[in-house]
């Protein structure tokens, strides 16, 4: 299919680790974009379970063979790293209005620092609703059994960071 612009997208996080609900938003997001990057962000403030490189093996292991995803890492402005790729959209799961409160704002102050980009808000099917990294996290950490909200390789990753 030849077109003028490619219709490309940013979808950025944490992915520590990734869930069910980030690979369904993916999966929308594909519906609507050529392109999706999904980049990892490398934040020095948070402590992570998994390294950078680990939950970029992850992401690869769960999505990085789709039609096009694009596995990638970024450092410094979501915003910066939108425009070093020519993405004019940054896309933003919301689970619940708790969520709505951070992500607005977040959306308000990019909007802020670049014009030329957007952002869009998508919300995962009602399967995948609830889940968060976090919580994902609390339940692994308590012995409790996280495989319906994670791939396989994940779960296993999760029980070897956590032996």
């Amino acid at each position: 299919m030849n077109r003028l612009k490619q219709r490309r997208a940013l979808y950025p996080g944490s992915f520590d680790p990734v869930t069910f609900g980030h690979i369904d938003l993916i999966d929308r997001a594909r519906k609507t974009f050529d392109r999706v990057f999904v980049a990892v962000a490398v934040n020095s403030e948070k402590k992570p379970l998994f390294s950078v490189e680990e939950r970029v093996k992850l992401l690869k292991q769960a999505v990085g063979k789709k039609k096009g995803v694009v596995i990638d890492t970024f450092d410094g402005l979501m915003v910066d790293y939108a425009r070093s790729k020519k993405l004019g959209i940054i896309i933003r799961g919301l689970r619940a209005t708790s969520d709505f409160d951070y992500e607005f704002q977040m959306a308000l102050t990019n909007r802020l620092l670049a014009e030329d980009i957007d952002t869009m808000f998508l919300m995962p099917s009602e399967k995948h609703f609830y889940i968060s990294s976090r919580l994902i996290k609390e339940i692994a950490q308590l012995g409790g059994d996280v495989s319906r909200f994670v791939p396989p390789f994940v779960k296993r990753a999760l029980s070897e960071q956590l032996s």
